[in-house]
């Protein structure tokens, strides 16, 4: 099983300088929850890189506009978690439980009782 995890916001440098700047004058009003709880202000949380590294797992990361040209999905509710099986993704974490999480150490909860 490959986890595909999709973030709320677009790929390219124009776009991510305007997610650091909102982050950091904003993060109230911030979009990506999933962003926001994995990356600092410009890299992966060290927390968040360990725990990945721990699965036996391989994963895939994509922002909106990555996962509509590589899998043509346009209209999934995001931030998401996909399973992807025989090349097909599948939704397995929403945005709703997502959103719902605080901090790096809920999100690890979520996904360890979803592979459970």
């Amino acid at each position: 099983m490959t986890i595909v995890f999709v973030y709320n916001a677009d790929s390219g440098v124009f776009n991510t300088l305007t997610d650091i700047a909102h982050k950091i004058f904003s993060p109230q009003t911030y979009e990506c929850n999933l962003c926001a709880i994995t990356y600092g202000n410009f890299s992966m949380r060290a927390e968040w890189k360990e725990f990945l590294d721990s699965l036996n797992t391989e994963f895939e990361f994509f922002h909106r506009d990555e996962l509509a040209a590589q899998y043509g999905l346009t209209d999934a509710a995001l931030p998401a978690v996909f399973r992807k099986e025989n090349g097909t993704l599948v939704p397995w974490i929403g945005p709703e439980q997502i959103n719902a999480c605080r901090d790096v150490e809920e999100l690890k909860q979520l996904i360890r009782s979803r592979l459970a």
